[in-house]
């Protein structure tokens, strides 16, 4: 009876891990500019690859193995964000415009703000 639950939860991981991570794909091939097609893998991409993860060390029934996997899933929710921001930036500083659908550009406004305090 609990291979069957653990089973059931190891599935329900890996579908919901595997759907983030399409989620991910998709707004990288269908969002309008580099800065959302950013955020959609960073942050679908890190659900998607935690879970998986985490149904990994689950399916696996070893302490260790979980607690690598969970190591994985914290260096994921460590990295993305981060280096996701740090490649907006650098795109922005090399002159990537937001598409047209963009209200707000919050660095062009801290940039400007920067440049008058000088």
């Amino acid at each position: 009876m609990l291979d069957i639950v653990l089973a059931l939860i190891v599935a329900v991981m890996l579908v919901s891990g595997g759907i983030f991570v399409f989620l991910a794909a998709l707004g990288i091939v269908r969002l309008p500019d580099v800065y959302t097609r950013m955020h959609a893998a960073s942050k679908a991409g890190t659900v998607g690859s935690g879970l998986m993860l985490f149904a990994a060390g689950i399916h696996a029934l070893d302490i260790a193995i979980f607690m690598r996997a969970f190591a994985g899933f914290v260096f994921f929710v460590l990295t993305a964000p981060v280096a996701a921001h740090l490649l907006a930036r650098a795109a922005h500083k090399a002159g990537y415009r937001l598409a047209r659908v963009s209200v707000v550009d919050d660095m062009r406004d801290a940039e400007r703000r920067d440049a008058k305090k000088r």
